[in-house]
């Protein structure tokens, strides 16, 4: 899946246990731009460096995993939790370039998540 939106918010790395970290930011979707839409995503492992070099603000695509999970309480009760796992942040189309000059370069920041990575160690 892939939205546009802006980063507005950037959080700091969190060391979750010895073997994960995990890493969230918040973009401005606005598919109604009378409505915007404020959506949290997480990257993890070795995805957290893909916003290394971003900033609030950036206009970007992300590429994303819809996640889903089932987890019983203590009580026998059933919840259900979503995320959004971001695996791959690009510009915007119109961010890519501010002038004639730049037309063809790649913002520093831009980068591909590496391949063959364990999406599955999560603590629950």
């Amino acid at each position: 899946m892939e939205i546009k939106g802006k980063i507005v918010e950037l959080s700091d790395l969190q060391q979750v246990t010895d073997t994960f970290q995990k890493r969230e930011f918040v973009v401005e979707y606005a598919e109604n731009p009378s409505y915007p839409e404020f959506l949290k995503f997480e990257t993890i492992q070795d995805r957290c460096s893909i916003l290394s070099n971003v900033k609030v603000n950036d206009e970007v695509m992300v590429s994303f995993n819809l996640k889903g999970r089932k987890w019983t309480d203590r009580n026998g009760e059933v919840k259900y939790f979503n995320s959004l796992q971001a695996w791959r942040l690009t510009p915007a189309e119109n961010g890519v370039a501010q002038n004639q000059d730049q037309a063809s370069e790649v913002p520093e920041w831009v980068q591909q998540a590496p391949e063959n990575t364990e999406e599955d160690q999560l603590p629950f």
